[in-house]
């Protein structure tokens, strides 16, 4: 019959071949395909590497944001509570103070008056329906 002898190929025949299927597959070659991965994983790992870093950064940022609210806030009560010691160490102040605690000064003669409110209650009542 035909030569039945066997077709030897060489291994650029099998290589050719090989290329030749997949050309005709539409699919692309195993290293082009681990060369997209490897492009992948990289990305990725360094995506990984620059997250962290990132949201230290932002996480400082914040905790500093509100650390300047804070000390803001603090000047401001430390502002008026050296104004409210300024006020309060004058002479006509402490005298005031003094005399509401019931300190009198040296000359001067202490009277304790009772009844007041009942005294205002019962004299607001006559004033005010004309009489």
């Amino acid at each position: 019959m035909f030569g039945t002898c066997p077709v030897r190929r060489s291994a650029t025949g099998s290589r050719e071949l090989r290329r030749m299927r997949a050309a005709r597959s539409g699919r692309p070659p195993a290293a082009t395909i681990a060369r997209r991965w490897l492009a992948v994983v990289v990305i990725a790992m360094m995506g990984y590497a620059y997250y962290h870093p990132l949201r230290s950064w932002f996480e400082t940022r914040s905790e500093l944001h509100s650390r300047a609210t804070e000390v803001g806030q603090l000047a401001a009560q430390r502002h008026e509570l050296q104004q409210r010691l300024h006020v309060s160490a004058s002479l006509d102040s402490l005298s005031r103070q003094a005399r509401q605690l019931g300190y009198i000064r040296p000359g001067e003669h202490l009277f304790i008056v009772k009844g007041i409110k009942a005294w205002q209650k019962a004299h607001s009542r006559i004033g005010g329906s004309g009489q």
